[in-house]
């Protein structure tokens, strides 16, 4: 009895064959439309560290475009929206470290002077719950960096804000493509930021925008 012939093996489809060369060699590109240098481009021109981006997911929540800025010098601070309500969650990350004895130090409130009440804080896990005033927030450390999640107490719930915090994480590409604010024509200019007074050292006015 003869053996039976082998067949062929089967082609890989060429879209099949393109996507095993592309990783083979390594060129491969995030799942989001900008590759690493432009994505670091439009961080300069935000004035903010790269690494310094963090993103997070509540549900019912959507980061509104118009509020992704920097935060101090090259900090990172974004606002999500509860699409029903209304509700806001500010996510805030800047250079830092927290501890028990410096944490009733810093004000609660991401950008902000905060209350001018006292600050009472609790550890809860990995982070500090913090509230002040009508404020409460997570403040998690995270690589030399504080990752604050901040909101009204009468908006937020503390379970809802612990969640933020929990899902605070530092941006994947194809995530920094959708928080960073696009590239511009004038991109190798900085922004001009309006916190900031024409003569002096150069500190913050937060006056700026405030009716009188």
């Amino acid at each position: 009895m003869k053996p039976a012939a082998r067949l062929p093996r089967p082609l890989l489809p060429l879209t099949a064959v393109v996507s095993v060369a592309l990783v083979a060699c390594g060129t491969e590109t995030a799942g989001s439309g900008a590759d690493r240098a432009e994505l670091e481009a439009r961080a300069r021109a935000a004035q903010v560290a790269i690494e310094n981006v963090y993103v997070t997911e509540v549900p019912g929540y959507e980061v509104a475009k118009q509020s992704v800025g920097v935060l101090g010098a090259d900090g990172f601070s974004a606002t999500y929206v509860e699409q029903d309500t209304g509700a806001q969650i500010r996510l805030g990350v800047d250079r830092g470290t927290m501890d028990a004895a410096n944490c009733p130090k810093l004000p609660v409130g991401v950008g902000s002077g905060g209350t001018g009440g006292a600050v009472e804080c609790v550890e809860d896990g990995k982070s500090w719950y913090r509230t002040s005033g009508t404020l409460h927030e997570y403040v998690t450390e995270a690589d030399g960096r504080l990752v604050r999640v901040e909101a009204d107490t009468a908006a937020v719930e503390r379970d809802t804000l612990r969640k933020a915090a929990e899902a605070a994480h530092a941006a994947s590409d194809a995530e920094l493509d959708a928080v960073l604010p696009p590239a511009r024509a004038d991109a190798g200019q900085p922004v001009e930021r309006g916190d900031l007074p024409p003569a002096g050292d150069g500190a913050p006015n937060n006056g700026v925008g405030v009716g009188g």
